[in-house]
């Protein structure tokens, strides 16, 4: 592999123009592709083999506006008043009138006609219906609906906008991603001391993400792309992407900085750099990828589409950099004796680095090390053991806006659970399914349920044999309440539909949520499986040796909890929950581990190769265990360092949008970054290779001799011959294209 790369990167040096003419015509191709064709994302999330997914299909044959978007205008009077007030009654009826046609509306039902008015007579509730799914709503049809309730409030009525036609998911990016760029910035320059520097990896992320987003948004026109993909490509491929190339620029410039010739030193620090970001990328897209294994198209999605721009980074950073390398020629050599210059080369060896001195720190007494760090993230993931998860609805929007202020309103006035209905669909072979319908109405009710609240009419649909009972229960649909409800239905409902020979399913919006949940809560196991069984044997190949793949994976399970329990502590106990613009505390959302443990896992392994590449790369050149360790912690330290800051700060930038579903996982995946990067990857593994010994390097002979030889140390390239540092005039001359 390094020898490949070893040609991959003189090529790139040597024809740089062809290189950089290449990606731009890619860049080029992908926007006007997207120009010309656009795009087409899609909101909807189905759940194949799920109860609920099964009525949904069904339902949107026999009865399609019951599966369709919907809006619900929320009046409420005035203390001391009633909605049946003669001059309440005729704003509220005749916004209701006025929404009746409004853009893309179906239908809009009178609460007075269909009797949805509170107990005290002081909230109406009127259900706008659309004939469409979610992803066909335009935005201004959202807002026509918004501007009739705010017409409304000049009666004095309180008139908020709720429903599903409120999207919990997509990204809005505002100034706290810019923020996370220009930390990144100021990183890269304190990192090389120099505007050039850290501009190159800056720009070769830029475009290999643009490649990879720009791609994506054209696939979306052929197959189904989830509105949420784009924000999880964007937030992996742009942390991942500067961190790969700031591993190959930071070999180079110390190379450079030792007096190698630049040609040589961009080949060089392309062949063992590069193979290790090769095998980094290779973990991550194994881990998000791997989200294929839990059988939800949506996650699939996500998984696959930051997956892609993962690949973009590594294609980036193999070919692109080396040609801007050669276009940089001597203008990235740090200046002889400049601060830059003697860092670089303390980094080589010449002289102790911040690194160097911390790892002999912590493995000087490696088990004091050891214990310490297991124990302290053990105590920070203890919060996990009391994380619950859920679907975000419009209870888990601001306070502030109008969707929350309406589903507050339905859940004061007329109990929680008329925001999360239950649908159960009868549906008979051939012939009139209501005397099945109430059949199955007269056996709800008599179970004596204590979570249902109401059991309403059926309502047949346009098949002539399929019907549909609503249930409302007591309890949000986010409530354990409601899940278990929805369990007791389907487990004691199946009886009197046989015995009506009749089809019973709980579906809805509500039902599908949990089947999401208890999906994911099933597919996380064997998730972990495939995903860490792929990625070591990938570390196996890759280090040879068993202790090292096996200690990854075990340090994994430390930043994992430990980034859990931080969640856990504050978006369901409310801990710093302000600080971070947490404005309701709650279940976390329920795709949240699953994707946590995908994207952390891949990324706790780039930094696990970065470290241990080196030592492993020094142990194979000198023999000498104890002193690899050091060194390997000596050369990778900084770069580990800046790589770890980077990616911090760009998860932690994206805290701030106000995308529901991605909130918690940029935090999860900032405070794993951090856990992981310096007490995981600088200090634990340091501390257990040394108190493991040459013991660390062991595997068997049988399976030493069964392993391709990958070489990622580049142990076969011949040593480079430094050129002196008065004799740079050739290489100082302007680069060729």
């Amino acid at each position: 592999m390094a020898t490949l790369l070893y040609s991959l990167g003189r090529a790139a040096f040597r024809r740089r123009g062809r290189f950089l003419a290449v990606w731009l015509l890619l860049l080029a191709l992908a926007g006007g592709g997207l120009a010309a064709y656009g795009s087409h994302l899609d909101s909807e999330a189905t759940i194949p083999g799920s109860q609920s997914q099964a009525g949904i299909d069904v339902l949107e044959k026999s009865l399609p506006a019951s599966t369709g978007v919907t809006a619900q205008l929320v009046f409420v009077a005035p203390e001391g008043k009633t909605v049946q007030d003669a001059a309440y009654r005729q704003a509220i009826e005749r916004t209701v009138a006025a929404a009746a046609k409004a853009p893309q509306v179906e239908t809009a039902v009178d609460p007075f006609k269909s009797n949805k008015i509170s107990e005290d007579k002081r909230t109406a509730l009127a259900q706008v219906l659309y004939p469409i799914k979610r992803d066909a709503l335009e935005d201004s049809s959202v807002t026509a609906l918004e501007d009739l309730a705010a017409e409304a409030r000049k009666s004095g009525l309180e008139a908020e906008v709720g429903g599903t036609i409120y999207s919990t998911a997509g990204l809005e990016p505002g100034i706290g991603e810019v923020i996370g760029l220009a930390v990144a910035i100021v990183v890269l320059v304190i990192t090389f001391g120099s505007l050039l520097s850290a501009g190159l990896p800056l720009l070769t992320a830029l475009i290999g993400l643009a490649v990879g987003l720009i791609g994506l948004m054209l696939i979306s026109n052929v197959a189904t792309i989830s509105s949420t993909a784009p924000s999880l490509a964007l937030m992996v491929g742009l942390a991942v992407g500067i961190d790969y190339a700031l591993l190959i620029l930071s070999r180079h410039r110390a190379q450079l900085a030792a007096g190698m010739a630049a040609e040589e030193s961009a080949a060089r620090a392309t062949a063992p750099a590069g193979s290790a970001v090769v095998y980094a990328g290779l973990t991550v897209i194994i881990a998000l990828a791997g989200l294929s294994v839990v059988g939800i198209p949506f996650l699939t999605v996500m998984g696959l589409a930051a997956a892609g721009t993962v690949l973009m980074a590594v294609a980036v950073a193999i070919t692109l950099l080396p040609a801007l390398l050669g276009f940089a020629g001597e203008r990235v050599r740090p200046k002889v004796g400049s601060r830059a210059s003697r860092r670089e080369r303390a980094s080589s060896g010449e002289g102790r680095t911040g690194g160097e001195r911390w790892a002999r720190l912590v493995t000087r007494r490696p088990l004091a090390t050891v214990l310490i760090v297991v124990l302290g993230l053990g105590a920070v993931a203890v919060p996990t053991t009391q994380l619950t998860l859920a679907m975000p609805d419009n209870g888990t929007a601001s306070p502030d806006s109008t969707q929350r202020k309406a589903y507050d309103q339905i859940s004061e006035a007329f109990g929680p659970g008329n925001n999360g209905r239950l649908l159960v669909l009868v549906q008979k072979a051939t012939g009139d399914p209501r005397p099945a319908a109430k059949q199955v109405e007269a056996e709800l009710k008599g179970l004596n349920l204590p979570d249902i609240l109401s059991v309403q009419e059926p309502q047949v649909g346009n098949d002539g044999r399929t019907a549909i009972l609503t249930v409302v229960p007591k309890e949000g649909p986010r409530d354990e309440e409601t899940v278990r409800l929805v369990r007791d239905i389907r487990d004691e409902t199946p009886q009197g539909g046989a015995e009506a020979d009749a089809r019973i399913l709980v579906t809805g919006s509500t039902a599908a949520a949990i089947d999401v949940s208890d999906r994911l809560s099933d597919s996380l196991l064997p998730f972990i499986g495939v995903v860490v069984g792929l990625a070591l044997v990938l570390l196996l190949l890759v280090f040879r040796s068993i202790v090292v793949p096996v200690k990854a994976a075990l340090g994994f399970l430390l930043s994992v909890g430990a980034a859990f329990g931080a969640a856990v502590a504050v978006f369901q106990w409310g801990w710093l929950a302000e600080l971070i613009g947490v404005e309701t505390t709650g279940p976390v959302f329920s795709f949240m581990p699953i994707v946590l443990i995908a994207v952390l896992f891949g990324l706790a392994m780039d930094y696990e190769v970065f470290l241990v590449a080196r030592m492993r790369e020094h142990f194979v050149h000198t023999g000498n265990h104890e002193e690899a360790v050091i060194a390997g912690s000596r050369h990778a330290s900084r770069v580990v360092t800046a790589a770890a800051l980077i990616m911090f700060s760009v998860f932690a930038s994206f805290v701030t949008a106000e995308d529901l579903t991605l909130k918690p996982i940029a935090f999860g995946l900032a405070v794993g970054i951090v856990v992981d990067a310096f007490l995981v990857r600088m200090t634990l593994v340091p501390a257990l290779l040394m108190l493991v010994g040459r013991g660390a390097w062991w595997l068997p002979r049988w399976l030493d001799r069964m392993l391709p030889d990958l070489d990622i140390e580049g142990a076969k390239l011949n040593r480079p011959q430094p050129v002196a540092h008065g004799a740079l005039d050739e290489e100082r001359m302007a680069p060729r294209v």
